[in-house]
């Protein structure tokens, strides 16, 4: 019998590439979808891409979406900085609906595929305050993919996946170790220069250097100088 098909979400950060290897080591052929939304962190592309060939997908995708023309994000919108200190609240990184945009993409391109799991990365526990990375949202969405589309109809639920929901940073490393994950390929920073280097100051160099140091593990990430 053939391999079950999923389609998995990759940003090229960390959480996302665990995502896809769990996939993977769950038997499923691969097929891998990322987003040029006009994001200020574009090296997160270049990642994305090498990740997804080093972890097998069978096929990747890259959508090109204009989400700066909405803007009312640090990281769409060049006029809003990037913080480097801890705040209360749902930060300004929050692109406004980004969760939703892509799942729906990826929820058409699932159909077309005849897939039934859709893979995220999105996680509750150090999520940054973003409201659609909760499970209440991923239950929702899930409900609403069924009601909303031909396989859903036809019977042929369909899953939204985010095995990490629950898992701290390091525990993910850790998983993601475990299955062979390279981090070092991997890129976070909100304000990665071309290259890739990260800035070491920003909410997602925050949690991403904290899980390293929480799992044990070297950190493999290449922060800028000075």
């Amino acid at each position: 019998m053939a391999n079950p098909k999923a389609v998995i979400l990759v940003s090229g950060g960390l959480d996302s590439t665990t995502a896809l290897a769990i996939a993977r080591s769950e038997g499923y052929d691969c097929y891998t979808i990322s987003f040029d939304y006009g994001q200020r962190h574009r090296a997160e592309l270049l990642a994305a891409e090498r990740t997804a060939h080093a972890l097998g997908s069978l096929e990747h995708k890259v959508v090109r979406l204009d989400l700066q023309s909405i803007g009312g994000s640090a990281l769409t919108d060049d006029s809003i900085a990037v913080p480097e200190t801890e705040g209360e609240g749902i930060p300004v990184t929050y692109v406004p609906a980004r969760n939703t945009i892509f799942l729906s993409i990826a929820l058409g391109w699932a159909e077309v595929l005849g897939a039934n799991d859709i893979f995220v990365g999105v996680n509750a526990v150090d999520y940054s305050g973003y409201p659609d990375c909760r499970p209440e949202y991923v239950a929702a969405y899930e409900t609403m993919a069924n009601l909303a589309t031909k396989s859903g109809v036809e019977g042929q639920k369909l899953h939204i996946r985010a095995p990490l929901m629950r898992w701290s940073k390091g525990e993910i490393i850790r998983q993601g170790q475990a299955l062979g994950v390279d981090y070092a390929l991997t890129v976070s920073c909100y304000q990665a220069n071309e290259a890739g280097e990260a800035c070491g100051r920003c909410d997602s160099c925050r949690l991403r250097r904290a899980g390293f140091e929480e799992a044990g593990v070297p950190d493999p990430t290449r922060y800028r100088a000075g």
